[in-house]
């Protein structure tokens, strides 16, 4: 990779029990093997952090008055309020990574993609959708002993979120673990293989090939 190209931002949306969490984690380990640097955003929210969650690895946590100071002087690249909490992209770390060459994954839902993209239109998305809703279910059943009146709401806020799907650019089913992982890894690297991104990375080399 040519140190001085800037990096990519990506947007990656899925329900609750999607997947999203543990694919981007298994993601990033894979691309550090072919040589792209990435990393995933970590958000600033109002809500109290739950055992086990450190300040600068699963989030940055601030009040409620702050996070409104946030908005106020422009830090945020995208912010939204979900179940009564506060969740936002800082602008200035945002900007720095992509400057400094890494790629970015932006862990947000449809509406702060929205937000992403008006703001910097160049940004990749993908949504990622589970294999069937009896999966779903399941998975989302599997995360402890709810009620179903709470699975049901869980179901029907996850149908909300998928409904959004045709607002991105690629899609990616769950089905598989490995096989979805892999497919995400052939999105990151496919931007870097462009005429483009190539003709700068082996500026050197292409002349030499073509001297007669």
């Amino acid at each position: 990779m040519n140190p001085q190209s800037p990096g990519h931002l990506w947007i990656v949306s899925a329900p609750s029990g999607g997947g999203k969490t543990s694919l981007t984690r298994a993601l990033l380990p894979r691309l550090a093997a072919l040589g792209v640097q990435a990393e995933i955003s970590v958000s600033y929210t109002t809500r109290a952090p739950r055992v086990g969650e450190q300040e600068g690895v699963h989030y940055h946590y601030v009040d409620e008055a702050g996070f409104v100071a946030m908005i106020g002087r422009g830090e945020f690249l995208e912010h939204a309020q979900v179940f009564g909490r506060r969740y936002g992209t800082g602008r200035e770390r945002t900007e720095a990574l992509l400057a400094a060459g890494r790629d970015l994954i932006l862990d947000i839902d449809w509406q702060g993609a929205r937000q992403v993209r008006a703001l910097m239109p160049q940004a990749r998305s993908v949504f990622i959708l589970p294999p069937s809703r009896p999966e779903l279910e399941r998975r989302l059943r599997g995360r402890g002993t709810d009620p179903d009146a709470v699975i049901a709401e869980r179901m029907a806020q996850a149908t909300a979120e998928m409904s959004h799907y045709g607002e991105y650019e690629y899609l990616v089913v769950n089905q598989d673990f490995d096989t979805a992982c892999t497919e995400l890894t052939a999105l990151f690297l496919a931007p870097r293989l462009s005429r483009e991104a190539q003709q700068a990375r082996y500026s050197g080399l292409i002349p030499d090939l073509l001297r007669s």
